[in-house]
């Protein structure tokens, strides 16, 4: 069966498709990548969606519109990706649709009440004729779950070993962390946000270059920097990080207003521009590190044997070494080592998350969200 995954994420910064073909049920998945495209957005879509991420910058009229604005966007990328891939449309068996997440409710205590991710689904099925997945986060929270994080599920069918400890990190706009102790089963999967990727560091980069850059190239910016350890140890003292999993996190704490605090923070202890990005980079870099050393059930705090990197931030140099000087005994590895391209990755778990949902099998872990029970995520949505 051919799945288009699409994915857009909390960066905000275009659409990833993936073609994939599929057999078989996710307890024996065969796979196969055929292709991965990936459209930008239109700079003015791209306000109107982090406008939209905040309550102060969106409005219920807006929102409604912009739910439409994206699933046509949504719609195009498929096209796109069909015509890039060589492929008629109706060849295409089903699309699997994240949608753009806007706002993720979470409580003082870390539960969710609610979650709401835009691009609507129906105008995707009526552009390209073929049936869509789309909106799976809900039902994990109908079941108590955090709604997140959902590539967990994914990364168990793809990267799990029977004798070997691995973490699968995705460093994009918030970092997720995926925890895979040697031959595990799906319950003992444990997976959650580690606090911010490159969210807080593009937006302090965007603020110095007066919006001329959108992210720190290379990681050159940091690399010319210094980080105050002093700051740090503060900044990491943030309860978030402290929080133990299920837990999920985005926008409404590591956002504008985070980074607009830190740089005034940074700002005020006398520090160079360079610096402060140098200082965001690092606490990502330790609140992953700090993440990997996580216990899994039955084990003792420990490395993993394999880091596999993927998102945005891998292509980080200055993130990736500040993360491997403080895993010393971890061979750090990219998802193209496993022919899945970094930036394909995500695209590719919806398309996996979409496939189980059609075929009627449960799509969350919740080990991993917290949900009462396994639930099939993702509304169908037919042309």
């Amino acid at each position: 069966m051919k799945v288009l995954g699409l994915m857009s994420g909390t960066s905000a910064d275009g659409i990833d498709a993936v073609l994939a073909d599929f057999d078989g049920s996710s307890a024996a998945l065969q796979w196969r990548l055929l292709s991965h495209t990936h459209v930008d957005f239109a700079p003015a879509l791209r306000e109107e969606i982090l406008a939209a991420c905040t309550p102060a910058g969106s409005s219920v009229d807006r929102l409604c519109r912009l739910n439409f604005a994206f699933g046509e966007a949504l719609a195009g990328a498929v096209m796109t990706a069909a015509r890039e891939a060589a492929i008629p449309l109706s060849q295409i068996d089903l699309v699997g649709s994240h949608g753009q997440t806007v706002w993720h409710d979470v409580d003082d205590a870390g539960r969710v009440t609610a979650t709401l991710q835009i691009g609507e689904p129906a105008v995707i099925a009526e552009r390209v004729g073929v049936p869509v997945v789309a909106d799976f986060r809900v039902a994990d929270v109908a079941a108590g779950g955090q709604g997140a994080p959902l590539v967990p599920f994914a990364d168990y069918i793809l990267f799990r070993d029977a004798t070997k400890f691995r973490a699968v990190q995705n460093i994009g706009g918030i970092a997720n962390v995926t925890l895979l102790a040697p031959g595990c089963a799906p319950h003992e999967v444990i997976a959650f946000d580690s606090g911010p990727g490159n969210m807080v560091i593009d937006a302090l980069v965007a603020h110095m270059t007066d919006g001329r850059e959108a992210y720190d190239r290379d990681g050159r910016i940091a690399a010319s920097g210094r980080v105050d350890g002093g700051w740090l140890e503060e900044r990491l003292d943030q309860p978030y990080f402290r929080r133990q999993p299920p837990k999920t996190t985005g926008r409404e704490l590591f956002g504008q207003a985070y980074a607009r605090e830190f740089w005034a923070q940074g700002s005020a202890r006398g520090l160079a521009p360079a610096d402060i990005v140098a200082t965001a980079t690092a606490l990502t870099a330790q609140s992953i590190a700090d993440a990997l050393r996580h216990p899994l059930p039955g084990r003792a705090p420990a490395e993993p044997d394999e880091l596999i990197l993927g998102g945005g931030g891998a292509h980080n140099a200055t993130l990736v070494r500040m993360i491997g000087a403080q895993l010393m005994h971890t061979r750090i590895m990219r998802h193209e080592d496993f022919g899945i391209a970094a930036q394909a990755k995500e695209a590719f778990a919806f398309a996996i998350l979409a496939y189980c949902a059609w075929r009627g099998e449960p799509n969350n872990l919740p080990s991993v969200t917290g949900a009462r029970r396994a639930v099939v995520m993702g509304k169908i949505v037919k042309p």
